[in-house]
């Protein structure tokens, strides 16, 4: 099976999460507007620019060079000290969003992650995927990013790092000929600054080069390191993502619907499927959800949410879809375009650590037993092998 493959990377991460945290603490300006930049000591003579905004870049300051000379050439430079902790402080934010879409998450930087989505997608597209999380970034964090998507790592990470800011960009093995190959040698993942000149000299000046390149012959120029180039410039990477598990704080899933839909009937159906594919997951971390929260977004692009307690914590679809489905039913107005509906569960807990009445228990041994039988199932033969028989009715 192929592998569904994403990478995260912050658009300006410190400069962006500074102007964030800026304007969340009462600042008027935002940094990212004017001629910024995040700086070194420039009084311990150190100082270098580690971040600039696009208003710096249009200066000509580049990232590295010393903040005397980005003065130069634009005296009305607005330079601002690097603060780990605040960095520290959105990297865990996005981190945390991530966590709701797979628990494979791999860290490769302050700025950037990797995401194993393959066991994911349920019947969604990983493409869907990224537009909703670049999305969910933009909205709930207050910063952008880029994101590249493709079957392996390699691959994604070159796929971000295409035109920025706010973008996603694909980078399937049938793209590699038209997308990368054209690109600089030097652009490639991995290949050190030494590295390029001596390629130059062997006539290898574009990726396209390397991969055509005779393989034995850059291996015996480089070593290791030269199959592992070659190896690059023509997609191969069988690298795994590599996590480290961590349980969600919450679950959720939405979707943008092809057409807009204004039946009630029609949305508690999609209500329905997105629910399965929520308490699907959250029962594979042994959790369970205290709180349901339903958001709708009208076709006018005006988001609506509404978010009720559960009775009873738990992780079973038909109780999660009850309680869901009434949060529809209340905030719902008849004849309005609905474009998005999305479902996400709150508050969970170690599904162990509930102690239950003897009543509660058994109407909650019945529900576990069904869901445990269609879960298995899908394991088994697939996601869409089994559905609820409200959503079988409905097709």
């Amino acid at each position: 099976m192929d592998r569904k493959i994403l990478h995260i990377d912050v658009n300006n991460a410190f400069l962006s999460w500074l102007a964030v945290y800026k304007l969340k603490n009462g600042e008027t300006v935002d940094i990212r507007t004017i001629p910024a930049i995040i700086g070194g000591d420039e009084e311990a003579r150190k100082g270098i620019v580690l971040a600039k905004s696009m208003k710096a870049k249009e200066f000509g300051i580049v990232t590295g060079e010393p903040i005397y000379q980005a003065k130069r050439k634009c005296p009305q430079i607005q330079v601002f000290k690097g603060n780990f902790e605040i960095y520290r402080e959105y990297s865990n934010k996005l981190y945390k969003l991530l966590l709701e879409y797979t628990d494979k998450i791999e860290r490769f930087s302050i700025d950037e992650c990797f995401l194993d989505m393959t066991e994911y997608l349920m019947k969604d597209t990983l493409e869907n995927k990224a537009k909703e999380i670049k999305r969910r970034v933009k909205e709930e964090l207050g910063f952008t990013v880029n994101i590249g998507l493709s079957s392996n790592k390699l691959l994604a990470k070159m796929a971000s790092d295409f035109e920025k800011p706010d973008k996603i960009h694909t980078l399937y093995p049938n793209e590699i000929q038209n997308k990368m190959w054209n690109l600089k040698v030097s652009e490639l993942f991995m290949l050190g600054r030494k590295t390029v000149p001596t390629l130059y000299n062997m006539g290898i000046k574009t990726i396209g080069d390397l991969a055509k390149a005779d393989r034995n012959l850059i291996i015996k120029k480089f070593g290791k390191h030269g199959n592992l180039m070659w190896e690059y410039a023509n997609g191969i990477d069988n690298s795994e993502v590599n996590y480290k598990y961590e349980k969600p704080k919450g679950v959720g899933n939405s979707i943008t619907l092809p057409m807009d839909v204004c039946n009630i009937e029609k949305l508690e159906e999609i209500l329905l499927e997105l629910t399965e594919q929520v308490t699907y997951r959250l029962r594979k971390y042994e959790l369970i959800a205290n709180s349901v929260n339903v958001q709708l977004r009208t076709k006018e692009f005006k988001d609506f949410s509404h978010q009720g307690k559960l009775d009873v914590a738990t992780s079973s679809t038909k109780q999660i879809y009850a309680k869901a489905k009434k949060l529809l039913e209340e905030m719902y107005k008849e004849g309005t375009f609905i474009r998005l509906v999305g479902v996400r569960v709150d508050n969970l807990e170690e599904k162990e650590r509930r102690q239950l009445s003897l009543f509660e228990d058994n109407e909650k041994k019945k529900l576990d037993k069904i869901d445990k039988v269609m879960d298995s199932l899908k394991d088994k033969y697939g996601y869409d092998s089994i559905i609820y028989a409200g959503r079988l009715k409905k097709k």
